[in-house]
């Protein structure tokens, strides 16, 4: 009995290691109440891959239409500010039914070189902007 138990623990410590390990290399970061869109909820995970880059991966539910916003505009685009303070477009939000979802879901997925340090999301009428707007949606904390 005592050989059992002594085994059944080193198995169940053994598994609760591995679980641990899996999950500490997996950030998830939430973004702050938004002003703009307060509705808003979202969060960001970031891990890093076998090639050493960064996986980022947001959520978001109950993300008005860009349409909708005051003023309008044609598409939410992603940022990501590096450790050098860069601020780089990760790429767009598409606001149309095939992206955002008829209850206001929407994902977001990139892989980039750049450790990031803060996400943020903007309203924009132009996908190939190089800097951000002022209508903020949603951001994180730095983290």
């Amino acid at each position: 009995m005592k050989n059992f138990l002594s085994k059944y623990f080193l198995l169940s410590a053994s598994a609760a290691f591995l679980l641990l390990s899996f999950t500490s290399c997996v950030k998830k970061i939430k973004f702050l109440t938004s002003s703009v869109v307060p509705a808003a909820l979202g969060y960001v995970t970031i891990k890093k891959d076998k090639n050493k880059n960064y996986v980022i991966k947001i959520k978001i539910e109950e993300l008005a239409e860009v349409k909708k916003l005051e003023p309008s505009k044609n598409r939410y685009i992603v940022w990501m500010e590096t450790e050098e303070l860069m601020v780089k477009n990760m790429g767009q939000i598409i606001s149309d039914t095939r992206c955002i979802s008829s209850k206001l879901k929407a994902e977001f997925e990139t892989v980039t070189a750049f450790k990031p340090t803060k996400i943020f999301i903007t309203a924009e009428d132009d996908a190939e902007i190089q800097y951000p707007g002022t209508q903020f949606i949603l951001e994180t904390n730095r983290f």
